[in-house]
């Protein structure tokens, strides 16, 4: 268990730490001059039962609350800290806000000094105690006397850590890992070290990992716990990491070390944004702010619509100056521009948001959808709110979960994953809504427009399903069986674009020329002189008939029967079937047929085009069954 001080400045925090673990977590020389805490300290306490404490010692000073907001992300619980003489002071306040707005939910008041005032002063410490947590998520604490100085109380003290040990939720081990830096330095013969908190999952010895938001790779040399060297290192335990291949100038506080698949630096994120309470005024549209998030800083700005006034909250997105590293679920805390005060802060709903997309119809629904902890609730929600489909890509990355799972989770929630190329998932039955509205709108469209191949893809996607994109459209009509899409359009497969009276007259008038030219064919405008047809109605009935597959285009000026395709093909067979290894040359097939070289060539072109032969320099095989293609010959 991790556990963070909180308090205001002089109220004995590092003096308690190293009462408790006997380490002086003040370690640097102007610490020692000034007698204050200036940068985060590290402590560990093993309790009686084994049960290992990780103390995390904040600056209390009102200067280093940047400092302090770098050692309290990712703790398990707080040990606020109040002076006996003092009582609730302005940095109790604002630490416990910053703890409130980290979603912190277990801890331990401590009333410290005891030894300089009477009971009744304790008494009165505890009450004024009792009533600033009571608004908050720790407001049930035990509240303990004691003194760092004396001892009172530590024992009493130490039994409350230990049980909070005992009751402190373990994250979880799965998942990719993700470490919060909060201090590298160098070690002579080891280089560079890292020290922080594991957030998810765990990281052992020789594993590759990324510096994000840099996107630096790192390999792990060694890793060390409570000041010894260790094999694993797992979420919700600080240790310290040796990184092979790192300079110190490229990781630092504020930086996370992470799997590879977590590298995803942003600069627009949508969030839940909480104001305080004590804030005089109301939080207004692009306000600059400094943003705290893991154990960095980065300066933003804050896009709303409006305001949010004081103890509120709303969804906002944050703009960053630079590149930061954030994960859905994660909490952050926004200071004012000079970073003197403590404004509100939140949790991560998108981290990854698309630029002026708040405005965009179902967006607000989107993100009230995900903002939850529970991938599963979450894409339920989604499930209402989304009618144009859930982007998996985009679900899967903002909850950092695999293809698999989310296939799994789509099941459960009655979704339908349209396919691989486009990955959107649609409730089973409006995607099936989708699709019969479309099969009805074509038949509409082939009984009013019986010669047209089919109707334009955007209308039919206008007209039946205007919130779904294109690429989602058009990937759920190509799995339908009823529906064939050709380019641009689509038609119902059943229908016959020249089924129509006009078209049966002029397919009467055009196969007698056709079979009569046998394999030498017609080009257009001899077939059309022959069959007393216009010339451009008939190109364009023969482009359509030809979607029937029953005339077939061997060139642009010339169309056969198909059943004359046939016989030409029982031919080629019959040569290639009479040559070793079945390779036979163009002319033999000349031979043959008793036509010239040229529209042989042209014809077996038109095979290679359609899977029935095979070329291989100027020979060819019979690649498969012509009867699959053209049927039996005539």
């Amino acid at each position: 268990m991790i556990v963070a001080t909180a308090g205001h400045v002089d109220h004995g925090k590092t003096a308690l730490v190293r009462a408790l673990t006997g380490v002086d977590t003040d370690r640097l020389p102007e610490e020692k001059r000034r007698g204050i805490s200036i940068d985060l300290g590290f402590a560990y306490w093993r309790a009686a039962d084994d049960a290992l404490i990780g103390f995390v010692d904040v600056p209390g000073h009102e200067r280093f609350v940047r400092n302090m907001l770098a050692g309290v992300c990712g703790v398990d619980a707080v040990l606020l800290v109040v002076a006996a003489d003092d009582g609730v002071m302005p940095q109790t306040v604002e630490h416990l806000s910053i703890i409130e707005l980290l979603a912190v939910e277990r801890g331990i008041a401590v009333i410290n000094k005891i030894d300089r005032v009477a009971p009744r002063r304790v008494e009165e410490v505890a009450a004024n105690l009792r009533a600033l947590l009571a608004p908050t998520r720790i407001a049930q604490v035990q509240i303990l006397p004691v003194s760092a100085k004396t001892g009172e109380g530590l024992e009493t003290l130490r039994d409350a850590l230990a049980a909070l040990a005992q009751r402190a939720a373990r994250q979880s081990q799965e998942g990719p890992f993700r470490f919060a830096i909060d201090r590298a330095f160098s070690i002579a013969g080891a280089g560079t070290v890292v020290t922080g908190t594991a957030f998810n999952g765990s990281v052992g010895q020789g594993d590759r990992l990324v510096l994000t938001p840099s996107g630096v790779p790192a390999r792990v040399r060694g890793l060390q716990k409570d000041g010894k060297p260790a094999a694993r290192a797992v979420a919700g335990e600080r240790c310290a990491i040796n990184l092979a291949d790192v300079d110190v100038p490229r990781a630092g506080r504020g930086d996370w070390l992470v799997a590879e698949a977590l590298h995803a630096p942003t600069r627009r994120m949508d969030v839940r944004l909480n104001v305080l309470r004590s804030e005089r005024s109301a939080l207004r549209h692009w306000t600059p702010v400094h943003l705290h998030h893991g154990a960095g800083d980065v300066t933003a700005r804050v896009a709303i619509k409006g305001e949010i006034a004081p103890g509120g909250s709303a969804i906002a997105q944050l703009v960053t100056d630079d590149v930061v590293a954030a994960l859905h679920g994660d909490r952050f805390v926004i200071r004012d521009q000079s970073a003197l005060r403590t404004v509100g802060g939140g949790r991560v709903i998108d981290p990854f948001a698309p630029r002026r997309s708040r405005d965009r119809p179902g967006r607000l629904a989107e993100l009230q959808a995900i903002d939850t902890d529970d991938p599963v609730s979450a894409l339920a929600a989604l499930r209402d709110a989304a009618p144009q489909g859930v982007d998996m890509a985009w679900f899967a990355r903002v909850f950092s979960i695999g293809e698999e799972r989310f296939a799994a989770m789509a099941e459960a929630a009655g979704l339908r994953i349209i396919s691989k190329l486009v990955p959107v998932a649609l409730p089973r039955d409006a995607a099936q809504g989708v699709l019969d509205a479309t099969v009805r709108a074509l038949g509409v469209f082939h009984s009013t427009s019986p010669q047209a191949m089919g109707a334009d893809l955007g209308a039919l996607r206008s007209q039946c399903a205007p919130r779904l994109s294109a690429a989602a459209f058009h990937a759920l009509l190509r799995e339908e069986q009823r529906i064939e899409i050709t380019g641009s359009t689509a038609r119902l497969r059943r229908h016959v674009a020249t089924d129509n009276p006009g078209d049966q007259e002029t397919w009467k008038r055009v196969q007698p020329p056709m079979q009569g030219a046998g394999f030498n064919g017609l080009t257009i405008a001899e077939l059309a002189a022959a069959a007393g047809v216009k010339e451009a109605a008939l190109k364009d009935f023969l482009f359509r008939k030809a979607k029937t597959g029953e005339v077939v285009k061997v060139t642009a000026e010339r169309f056969y029967l198909r059943a004359t395709l046939a016989r030409f093909a029982s031919i080629a067979l019959a040569v290639s079937r009479s040559l070793p290894a079945g390779r036979f040359a163009a002319a033999q097939v000349r031979d043959r047929t008793g036509i010239g070289r040229n529209r042989v060539i042209e014809i077996l072109e038109c095979f290679d085009r359609l899977g029935l032969t095979r070329r291989a320099g100027d020979l060819r095989t019979m690649a498969k069954d012509y009867t699959t293609v053209f049927g039996e010959p005539g």
